[in-house]
């Protein structure tokens, strides 16, 4: 089961970064600017994406979460495979909106289903593995596009990855179990209460939202993991760009050497970072704050070695850490989500913490850097990117200050919990 979902986060996570990979190529075809290639593929995807998944998540935790799974994978498929047609700018953002719209039905389901698959203190690396598929999906994204693109065209990479998911769809439909909601919890919510208890409503859509604003760590995480995804995002959607058109790389070095480093450094940030939470947040819950400061911390210099280096070769050796360290925070977000809130709460949880992160970093992140290439491009035609690049390396900095400020917040909700 594990090894399924990941692959339908793989395949989400592809189809997503397939048109930043493929940027040149259709740049060079449909003329489209860095400032509308930051629009489609942040802030249009983004809406659609975010706010989408409230709806689905809240009907998700009231009946079959891996029917709405299947769904929605033949739906962002198939408008994979329509990007793949587009002719005009105006068709590729169409397309680019209605994958957003099937993959809001894609992670905050698949979240609760491994949460039901797997007991309390082996979580965080469950949800680690699970969390390869956006490496893998970079990394196959990269390797499959750029090779596809310089052998033959990049519209032909967009169909087949949409075939590959409407396959994937009707597996998932016939093959993955529904796991029981909190089955494996401490009290699962399924379990009959004594008789002389109160009976525990089912949670409602408003009152899973007031929960989960009113709790200062959940909203705190969320915003903490949106800074961050400003800076990766707007860094994923323009790398492969940056990479090929100012320093010098091309599609086939990209294919092979970029794709190693995505593969390799994202999925050994994940695997770390879920194997640390699990060890340290037994000892302490101010892990799930410390552990992606520490991360970001140590990343930003490396970053900025990235973004000066002369050649790709340098580009890629200063790149080699952050691009693991920056994905220090999604495993322990994820886990402390799923932790805190009831189990008919996960799927919308998982939807409301990917609603505030997302929108703040897939919806602004690249729509910044594109806009910010952009104003560079007169002043710096030969390397806006470039420029670009450097005025993101400020927001490591309010990323980090905000998990600080959520390691307060968890020390200040532990205390209130012992007090009473």
């Amino acid at each position: 089961m594990l090894a399924v979902l990941c692959f339908v986060y793989v395949l989400n996570f592809l189809d997503r970064q397939l048109l930043s990979i493929l940027a040149k190529p259709i740049q060079d075809e449909l003329g489209v600017t860095d400032g509308q290639l930051g629009l489609i593929t942040g802030l249009y995807f983004a809406l659609f994406y975010c706010i989408l998944a409230i709806p689905i998540g809240w009907l998700a935790d009231r009946s079959n979460r891996v029917r709405i799974l299947s769904l929605a994978i033949a739906l962002w498929s198939a408008a994979t495979a329509a990007c793949g047609l587009s002719t005009n700018y105006g068709q590729l953002a169409a397309s680019r909106m209605a994958v957003g719209v099937g993959e809001a039905g894609g992670v905050p389901p698949s979240y609760a289903i491994i949460s039901d698959y797997f007991p309390p203190g082996t979580r965080g690396k469950a949800l680690s593995l699970f969390n390869f598929g956006p490496a893998i999906g970079q990394a196959l994204g990269v390797a499959f596009g750029a090779s596809i693109a310089a052998a033959y065209s990049w519209r032909d990479a967009f169909l087949w990855v949409g075939v590959v998911g409407v396959v994937t769809a009707l597996g998932v439909w016939l093959f993955v179990r529904e796991p029981k909601k909190g089955g494996l919890d401490t009290m699962p919510l399924e379990t009959h209460p004594p008789a002389d208890a109160a009976p525990i409503p089912k949670a409602g859509f408003l009152s899973t939202c007031r929960m989960y604003f009113a709790n200062p760590v959940l909203r705190g995480m969320a915003f903490a993991c949106g800074a961050t995804q400003f800076v990766t995002y707007a860094f994923l959607n323009f790398a492969t760009l940056f990479l090929m058109r100012e320093k010098g790389m091309r599609l086939e070095e990209v294919a092979v050497w970029y794709a190693l480093l995505v593969g390799i450094g994202v999925s050994a940030g994940m695997f770390a970072s879920g194997w640390l939470i699990d060890r340290f947040a037994k000892r302490t819950k101010t892990a799930y704050a410390y552990l992606p400061a520490i991360g970001l911390a140590i990343a930003a210099p490396l970053f900025a070695g990235f973004v000066w280096a002369p050649t790709w070769q340098l580009a890629l050796v200063f790149l080699a850490l952050p691009m693991g360290l920056n994905y220090f925070y999604l495993s322990p977000a994820v886990t402390l989500v799923q932790e805190e809130v009831r189990p008919d709460q996960r799927v919308l949880s998982g939807a409301l913490l990917l609603l505030v992160m997302n929108l703040i970093g897939l919806g602004l992140g690249p729509t910044y850097l594109g806009a910010a290439s952009d104003f560079f491009s007169a002043s710096h035609p030969d390397n806006s990117l470039q420029m670009a690049f450097y005025t993101l390396i400020p927001f490591y900095g309010v990323a980090i200050v905000m998990f600080l400020g959520l390691a307060a917040k968890i020390r200040r909700q532990a205390k209130t919990e012992e007090a009473s």
